[in-house]
């Protein structure tokens, strides 16, 4: 039973016996976190506890482990009293980075290292972006960068075991190609820091696992492609009547792959970010938002995958270290039902086309703009910066419920089994077909974004389930605009800025009334599963063990 091509034990679906196949958990992979001293934070690891006991992420990825805010990187003493006075040679201190990934790893998750950003005293460009201010520039001296990383990783194989950090995943920075908001040296000048990184790396020992190039976005012209970026080549895409008819690529991986290649570099994974949503500048300068149609993320894989196929590593894993639907965190779809639905179709529809696909961030105690205004303000989070969960989050435990080995898969969602219980599962949602064509455009108010619910007709959802234990009970569970939509709940006690204690509980409350009933399987050992979704829902089917 535990091979692809085997029947499932008497299962039956619509009449019909099923084959089953491998259905792999890609959005269980990795979560994403914005930086590294947020981890110190109670309420931030309070919610990362309970969103991974719900969700089964395996992987946190985050920014700003080199950031002057964890202290690893100092050249002088900088005692407060007078001149900071210099150090001999550059110290090392890990003990802010040992607090967070002690903690993670006890909650048994492992991190997706971020190599980066570049400590100020290490800098040839200081302060260039965030609020908390993140240095983006290569180092000032590229010896002690590479000395710097490489103390990191000995400390941590001494602290935890190199069989566990070969576990680990080390990615050489974030989003070089957006210059110079990320990085303010040049195409060239990242693959030369890849190079020093990945030996150095290797040098320690040759199965720890290394990646790149960290890229943001595909784009349909000529930006991000070279040295710098050309906003003049985003003219054409600006002005496009049908920005989905564009030839839409990856930035900067198929010269990474060639480069890495001529001078026989490894490279275990490539990484990149595939946000469906973009921006392109006019002939003006004004910027146009762009949205991609629901399945851009599918086709983005998809050629993807064939690009590494046929390149020099064939076998390297394809991380997308950043994923949303939308790179805002302003944007609002992000509180709502619309944002589970989307989510739900994409991953279900990219199971086996990447090794993860990071959901850009569990939480929205996030500060890259500073702290969010009001429980609900279109933060990344699956859950608030209260810890009230979005329909995203129980969109994310419906999933993580989940079998590995699939019985049927429809447009609208999938039937599951567990190999180790035989347990049978589902999730099924509704997302508008009219909005699949025309994707899910970012929004910048809550009353803005209210207007998608009157977006399509309801869906029925009927399939029979045969071969089952008769008395088995199944609980379906439904988030919807209705039920578990906390920030309507939100809205309707009038959009308050700071919550009471008690509107905080209500919110809780809204949150987690998601919309509850048991079937029971008759006699006939056949369950029949007919319901009605309403636009935009999300559904799963879990039977009790």
């Amino acid at each position: 039973m535990a091979g692809d091509g085997v029947f499932g034990p008497r299962l039956r679906i619509d009449g019909e016996p099923r084959e089953e196949s491998a259905f792999p958990h890609l959005w269980t992979g990795c979560v994403g976190a914005g930086r590294a001293n947020e981890a110190l934070r109670a309420d931030w690891q309070r919610q990362f506890a309970e969103v991974v006991a719900a969700c089964g992420f395996r992987y946190v990825r985050f920014h700003g482990l080199f950031h002057d805010d964890m202290f690893v990187y100092r050249e002088s003493y900088g005692g407060g009293f007078g001149p900071d006075a210099p150090l001999a040679s550059p110290v090392h201190t890990f003990s802010y980075v040992d607090k967070v990934f002690d903690f993670i790893l006890d909650q048994g998750v492992r991190p997706f290292v971020e190599l980066g950003f570049m400590p100020r005293e290490l800098a040839t460009v200081t302060g260039t972006v965030f609020w908390w201010g993140a240095h983006c520039s290569p180092p000032k001296d590229m010896g002690r960068w590479v000395e710097l990383v490489s103390r990191t990783v000995e400390h941590w194989i001494g602290r935890y075991g190199l069989d566990e950090v070969r576990e680990w995943r080390f990615e050489v920075w974030n989003e070089p190609n957006l210059v110079p908001h990320f990085w303010t040296g040049t195409k060239t000048e990242y693959f030369e820091l890849y190079e020093r990184t990945v030996r150095a790396i290797k040098d320690i020992d040759p199965a720890l696992k290394v990646g790149g190039p960290a890229t943001s976005v595909f784009v349909p012209d000529d930006r991000y492609k070279g040295e710098v970026e050309d906003r003049s080549a985003t003219h054409a895409t600006a002005a496009a009547t049908d920005v989905d008819a564009l030839d839409w690529r990856p930035v900067w991986i198929e010269d990474f792959l060639a480069w890495c290649a001529a001078r026989d570099l490894p490279v275990d994974f490539v990484s990149t970010h595939t946000y469906p949503t973009d921006f392109a500048f006019a002939a003006d300068g004004e910027a146009v938002q762009i949205t991609r149609y629901a399945d851009a993320t599918f086709d983005d894989l998809t050629l993807l995958r064939e690009l590494v196929k046929n390149s020099a590593y064939p076998d390297a894993e394809i991380h997308i270290t950043e994923w949303s639907t939308s790179p805002s965190s302003r944007d609002f779809v992000h509180d709502t039902p619309f944002a589970a639905a989307y989510i739900t179709r994409a991953y279900l529809r990219c199971a086996a086309l990447a090794d993860s696909i990071s959901y850009w961030t569990f939480t929205d105690v996030f500060e890259e703009g500073g702290a969010g205004i009001g429980p609900f303000h279109g933060g990344f989070g699956v859950v608030n910066e209260w810890g009230v969960p979005k329909p995203t989050f129980h969109a994310f435990a419906m999933l993580a419920g989940l079998g590995d080995r699939l019985l049927l898969a429809t447009p609208d969602g999938v039937v599951t089994r567990d190999s180790r219980t035989s347990a049978v599962s589902a999730v099924f949602y509704n997302y508008p077909e009219d909005m699949a064509l025309r994707g899910l455009p970012a929004q910048t108010s809550y009353p803005a974004v209210r207007a998608l619910a009157e977006v399509g007709p309801s869906r029925r959802i009927h399939h029979s389930i045969g071969g089952l234990e008769p008395g088995a009970a199944f609980l379906v569970e439904i988030v919807d605009w209705e039920h578990g939509n906390a920030a309507e709940a939100w809205y309707r006690l009038g959009s308050p800025l700071n919550p009471t204690r008690a509107e905080n509980e209500h919110l809780r409350g809204a949150a987690d009334s998601l919309l509850r009933f048991t079937l029971t399987v008759p006699d006939t050992g056949v369950l029949d599963l007919d319901v009605e979704l309403a636009p935009w829902a999300v559904m799963s089917l879990r039977q009790a063990v």
